[in-house]
């Protein structure tokens, strides 16, 4: 990997630029997700479940290596986040005559992101360590 893109990736200086980049994609996923007809489009190539874990977990691992503190904060943060994030999309989902709002949707967004942030829990430290390390020498 290129070294910008390394310290794009890794360094604090640019965590809150991951972090805004995180609301910003989560805000596309609710406008083009809400175009009449696009969900099912969609659909054909990917079940709900592989949406909402693919997504869900992106988000998830980008608003983790946005976030700034320590790893359990992180972790916490990141999981509270897109619980919140999965939640008003379900909500705004139900009031669509084309889409519905379902909790077990809401619980795919859930594990999906802990999933992710578990294991990055354990890792990120040495992964931006290494990173960083490399992008250096």
């Amino acid at each position: 990997m290129p070294a910008p893109l390394l310290e794009l990736c890794f360094s604090d200086r640019y965590e809150r630029l991951r972090y805004r980049t995180a609301l910003v994609l989560y805000a596309l996923v609710i406008l083009i997700g809400d175009i009449p007809g696009v969900r099912a489009d969609v659909g054909q190539y990917a079940s709900g479940g592989v949406l909402h874990s693919f997504g869900y977990g992106v988000l998830a691992l980008i608003l983790f290596s946005g976030t700034a503190g320590g790893m359990a904060r992180r972790a916490l943060l990141s999981v509270l986040m897109v619980a919140a994030m999965g939640a008003l999309d379900e909500f705004i989902q139900s009031f669509l005559p084309y889409r519905r709002g379902a909790v077990s949707d809401w619980m795919v967004d859930i594990t999906a992101a802990v999933a992710v942030v578990l294991p990055l829990y354990f890792c990120w430290p040495g992964m931006a360590a290494a990173a960083l390390k490399k992008q250096q020498g």
